[in-house]
């Protein structure tokens, strides 16, 4: 049996110290030791993208990272986007565009979006179409979420 480590995470602005078995993802340790149940686990295996949160602004499949590895990091995760009951321009998107439907994919979407139009707030459609390209929606609602995402970066970049 493995020992434990004693972490210390910045999730949504809120600070965590956590007790942490080094085999557990980042993903187990958001959802089962921090509360933060919106990241989605999909396949575990870092190929559908459901699980994606920001890791120091950056996108990250949190069921690759192991929670120790996060150690020290700021971590973002779809209860975060919202600014109090004022959606962000994204969340806004993805329902003004009919953009989720079962909607277990959605935060993973989100979190990527997030992270990219952050980064990238001039980037084109076709790196948007790539880069989103990387996660799976099973109900096959790719155009809508294409389509919200790009009009979020237009409404987002008009807000300066």
């Amino acid at each position: 049996m493995s020992e434990r480590k004693d972490i210390a995470l910045t999730i949504n602005g809120a600070d965590y110290e956590v007790s942490v078995d080094p085999r557990w993802t980042l993903a187990d340790v958001i959802r089962d030791h921090c509360g933060q149940t919106g990241t989605h686990l999909g396949c575990e295996h870092g190929i559908c993208g459901a699980c994606t949160v920001l890791v120091d602004d950056v996108p990250m499949r949190s069921c690759l990272m192991f929670g120790v590895q996060a150690d020290g990091k700021k971590i973002r995760t779809v209860e975060g986007l919202a600014d109090g009951e004022e959606y962000h321009p994204l969340q806004k998107a993805f329902m003004e565009n009919h953009a989720l439907q079962c909607g277990y994919c959605t935060p993973g979407f989100l979190m990527l979006a997030t992270g990219i139009l952050e980064a990238e707030p001039d980037i084109s459609d076709e790196d948007l179409n790539d880069v989103l390209s990387s996660n799976l929606c099973r109900c096959t609602g790719y155009a809508n979420i294409v389509k919200a995402v790009r009009a979020a970066r237009d409404e987002m970049k008009a807000a300066g």
